[in-house]
């Protein structure tokens, strides 16, 4: 997909060779790189190059992926893809949404996170409904400028308590439409199968490679 206010673009085939993931966060980082193995590319993370995460101040996914994707393939010289994605609850109006990180806090303790999206629940009533969506919109960037970009989905219910000790942020509350565990049960494997992330990259893999 293109971003908004932007004409399309031609899709730039990416080589083989050096990318950097434009995140800190490790599980991400973990995640992403399982994806793209075999895909003859030597991955590295903005954080093992001491990058500076760059200010989100973007309206939707597509454009905080972009920001974090040209702040790093400016710094490093080097191709870089980034990940934004969140949890969009359908009682909530699709919060915390692209604030999703920010709901933990400075430290990102998405325990906190998943509290406050409980309580905001119960503040809309008795039964409120728990049905949640995962978005993941991918920008990858080139030193030059040209940006592609990519944005996948994955639709479940909330439970509570959470559950699970695997995968990373909301993953631990979420079920995805056709599944009885958490994200957070799924080994890697299982979940790169049906993720929002693994939506996106489908679709990255088949225009890039």
């Amino acid at each position: 997909m293109s971003g908004e206010g932007r004409e399309p673009q031609a899709i730039r085939k990416l080589a083989p060779g050096r990318l950097v993931i434009a995140s800190h966060n490790k599980g991400k980082v973990r995640e992403i790189a399982a994806l793209l193995e075999g895909r003859g590319l030597d991955v590295v993370s903005a954080g093992e190059l001491d990058l500076p995460e760059p200010e989100e101040t973007g309206t939707t996914f597509v454009m905080n992926a972009e920001l974090k994707a040209r702040a790093a393939a400016d710094l490093s010289g080097l191709p870089a893809l980034a990940d934004d994605s969140g949890l969009c609850v359908d009682a909530l109006g699709g919060d915390p949404g692209i604030f999703s990180a920010r709901w933990g806090g400075e430290t990102k303790d998405f325990c906190m996170a998943m509290t406050l999206v409980e309580r905001a629940l119960a503040a809309t009533g008795p039964a409120p409904a728990r049905t949640a969506h995962f978005v993941c919109a991918l920008a990858l960037a080139w030193p030059d400028g040209h940006v592609e970009w990519f944005e996948g989905r994955v639709d479940g219910t909330l439970v509570d308590p959470p559950r699970g000790d695997k995968g990373h942020g909301y993953d631990p509350m979420f079920v995805p439409d056709g599944h009885d565990r958490t994200f957070a049960e799924m080994d890697d494997a299982t979940k790169n199968e049906i993720s929002h992330r693994a939506d996106a990259f489908r679709q990255l893999v088949a225009a890039v490679f």
